[in-house]
C-alpha cells in the first residue's frame, strides 16, 4: 500500500491535506466519533486543548485495537463548540501529525450529548 498527499499550498498552515491517495490492498477501517472530556483517571477536563489532546490520544487507543496508528488516518472530521478553538485545534493536529496530514474538514457545532463536551473528531484509517 502506498499513501500520497496532496500537500496544497494554504492548507499546510492549516496542518490538512487537501486529498490522500491510496493504491495498493489495504484495509479500511472507520472510527466513530471521540471526545475527550475525561482524563484516564475519569475526572473531568474543561480546557480545549487537553480536550482536543485527550480526544487525539483515545483515537489512537482505538486505532491500536484494530491493528493501527494515528499516521494511518486518511481523513477525520472535527467538530468544534466554538470557532474560535480551530486555531489550537490546528496546532495541536500539527504536533500529532508533522507534515503529513489527513483530509479534514471542521465544522462548528451548538453541542453535543454532553454539554461539556468541546470537541469531537471522527476519521478513517487505512492500512496495508
Amino acid at each position: 500500500m502506498q499513501k500520497t498527499f496532496v500537500r496544497g499550498t494554504w492548507q499546510q498552515k492549516r496542518a490538512f491535506s487537501p486529498a490522500v491517495i491510496i493504491t495498493g490492498a489495504a484495509r479500511t477501517i472507520y472510527v466513530a466519533g471521540h471526545t475527550g472530556q475525561k482524563a484516564e483517571d475519569g475526572s473531568p477536563i474543561a480546557d480545549f486543548a487537553a480536550q482536543c489532546r485527550r480526544t487525539f490520544r483515545n483515537i489512537e487507543v482505538t486505532l491500536a485495537e484494530a491493528g493501527a496508528k494515528l499516521s494511518d488516518l486518511v481523513t477525520m472530521t472535527v467538530f468544534l463548540t466554538d470557532v474560535r478553538h480551530t486555531t489550537a485545534m490546528t496546532e495541536i493536529r500539527d504536533e500529532i501529525f508533522g507534515k503529513d496530514f489527513p483530509a479534514s474538514a471542521a465544522l462548528t457545532v451548538t453541542g453535543f450529548a454532553q454539554p461539556e463536551i468541546l470537541i469531537e473528531i471522527q476519521g478513517i484509517a487505512v492500512i496495508p
